[in-house]
């Protein structure tokens, strides 16, 4: 396997403090954030701290949804903890790392509406921009072809999570 670097660690550390500007300029503020994990903790991370640097602290609770495993083809999607009572009536941000069909971000929102949230709100590192993705994301750190990533919280079969930069697979 061979990767080149799409994104390095200071253009993501810029983009993601852009982010959080816009964010936290927004006129309907979150109030709690939900990354979905695994592939969201990293951005996740850098975007709540980036976000409390701009004055917007969230509260953070994890949404944990499966939908690679160990292979490059998304399959069903399983999940291993789900939002709690404590979003009702909240403004949620749901973060993740890439939005390739959008099965699993539909599926989070699904999940933070069911569960009685106010407003569902979603951001991601990477949008695939496929003409035929079933959710879209409001803010979006980096626009990517169909590439295969990794890096900055996306594996490939549970490797290559801790790069610091977004690298593509060739």
């Amino acid at each position: 396997m061979t990767n080149s670097v799409l994104h390095s660690e200071q253009e993501i550390a810029a983009r993601v403090s852009e982010l959080a500007r816009k964010i936290a300029r927004a006129p309907l503020l979150p109030d709690i954030a939900m990354p979905i994990l695994v592939g969201g903790f990293i951005f996740a991370a850098d975007l709540v701290r980036a976000l409390a640097r701009e004055g917007v602290e969230l509260e953070i609770e994890m949404l944990w949804l499966r939908s690679y495993g160990d292979k490059r083809v998304a399959s069903a999607i399983s999940m291993i903890a789900g939002p709690s009572e404590q979003i009702a009536g909240r403004h949620v941000l749901v973060i993740d790392g890439v939005l390739d069909f959008g099965r699993t971000i539909r599926k989070a929102v699904s999940l933070i509406e069911a569960a009685g949230a106010a407003s569902v709100q979603v951001a991601v590192a990477l949008d695939k921009k496929r003409p035929d993705a079933v959710a879209k994301a409001d803010y979006v750190a980096f626009e990517t072809g169909n590439d295969f990533v990794i890096g900055y919280g996306m594996d490939d079969a549970g490797k290559h999570r801790a790069l610091p930069y977004i690298s593509k697979v060739t």
